[in-house]
């Protein structure tokens, strides 16, 4: 069912005439996942937020190159995890302080998140995806949360499956150490 949904949406999204009303149903349709991907790399439900609008607004100025030959949330999560890679880096490049000032302030922004519900484990789990490279990062949370397998993920991100899985392998390593460190 899902594949006729997504057909008939496709073809909204490539008429000019339905463009508008495609583009409406895939924002309802695709929003809230696209969302958690964006809020597990940028960490705040207002960044998320403002990172997901910029995701639409590009969808929506970059329709003409969307010609059907990948799945729609593929081409869209691909916009939106390039929003959310761009706005980390810009971040970082407003704030240089100390990796410990970093870490302190993930958990505290988190922890004063009205829209956090997870508990001081997932605080500390955050923290220490923070202190990863960017691409790290990414690969993390999209294996970790989204389960996505490597070769979505390589379609997505326009990388190899092997180097993907030494990325995560990488990352998880990184977490485990940042974990033992605080015992």
């Amino acid at each position: 069912m899902a594949n006729n949904d997504d057909k008939h949406l496709q073809e909204l999204l490539l008429r000019a005439e339905t463009q508008r009303e495609g583009f409406e149903l895939m924002v309802r349709k695709y929003s809230e996942q696209l969302y958690w991907q964006v809020r597990r790399i940028v960490l705040t439900h207002e960044d998320a937020n403002d990172v997901l609008q910029n995701a639409f607004i590009k969808a929506w100025n970059g329709l003409a190159s969307f010609h059907g030959d990948s799945k729609i949330l593929t081409w869209l999560s691909r916009i939106a995890i390039n929003e959310s890679i761009d706005f980390v880096r810009k971040q970082k490049n407003l704030t240089t302080v100390s990796t410990d000032d970093t870490e302190f302030s993930v958990s505290n922004t988190l922890m004063a998140d009205e829209y956090f519900d997870g508990d001081t484990t997932e605080a500390q789990l955050q923290e220490a995806i923070a202190t990863l490279p960017d691409v790290q990062r990414t690969v993390f949370t999209l294996r970790y949360y989204d389960e996505m397998r490597y070769s979505d993920m390589s379609k997505l991100l326009g990388t190899s499956e092997g180097s993907l899985k030494a990325s995560y392998h990488i990352a998880v390593k990184k977490i485990t150490e940042f974990f033992k460190s605080r015992d």
